[in-house]
C-alpha cells in the first residue's frame, strides 16, 4: 500500500494544491460540533492530500458566531479559566457571561483545543477568522459556502 506525501515549495510550502476559503454561517450550531468540523478543515482532513507534518489545510471564515448555542445546562454550568502567573491572577469567566461579552473567544478556545498544540497548529489557527456579524473582509477570496452537518 502506497501513500501519499504532499510536495513542498523552496520555501518548504505545500505546493501541489491549491487551498480554498470555505464560509460558515454558525446561527443555530452547536459549539462543539462546529468546532470539530472546522478544526478537521483546518488540519487538511477532509482532503486526500492530508499529510500530517505540513499544513495543507484551507481557509474557514465563520459569521454570526454570536448565535452558536451550547447543549444542555453548559451555558450555567461551564466555565472560561484564564491565569496571568500573579498571585491573585486567576479568572474564572461563567460561559453565559463569556457568550455575552466574547462569543468569538468561545469558539476560538473549542477549535483551539482541537488542533496540535505546536507551530503547526498554530500556523493552522491562523488561517480561521471569526467575525460577529454577518459581514466579513474576505470577499476578494470568493469564499464557498460550508453548510456543517
Amino acid at each position: 500500500m502506497s501513500s501519499y506525501m504532499a510536495k513542498t515549495d523552496a520555501a518548504g510550502k505545500p505546493s501541489n494544491f491549491a487551498q480554498q476559503w470555505w464560509v460558515i454561517d454558525a446561527t443555530d450550531l452547536v459549539v462543539g460540533r462546529l468546532a470539530a468540523t472546522v478544526s478537521t478543515i483546518l488540519r487538511g482532513k477532509h482532503k486526500p492530500q492530508f499529510t500530517p507534518h505540513q499544513d495543507t489545510g484551507d481557509f474557514v471564515i465563520i459569521i454570526n458566531v454570536e448565535k452558536i448555542k451550547f447543549t444542555g445546562r453548559k451555558l450555567e454550568q461551564k466555565s472560561y479559566q484564564s491565569y496571568s502567573h500573579y498571585p491573585g491572577g486567576q479568572k474564572i469567566v461563567p460561559a453565559a457571561e463569556m457568550m455575552d461579552k466574547h462569543p468569538d473567544r468561545v469558539l476560538m478556545s473549542a477549535v483551539k483545543r482541537m488542533v496540535p498544540r505546536t507551530r503547526l497548529g498554530r500556523a493552522q489557527l491562523d488561517k480561521l477568522k471569526i467575525y460577529k456579524g454577518p459581514q466579513h473582509p474576505h470577499q476578494a477570496q470568493q469564499p464557498k459556502e460550508f453548510k456543517p452537518k
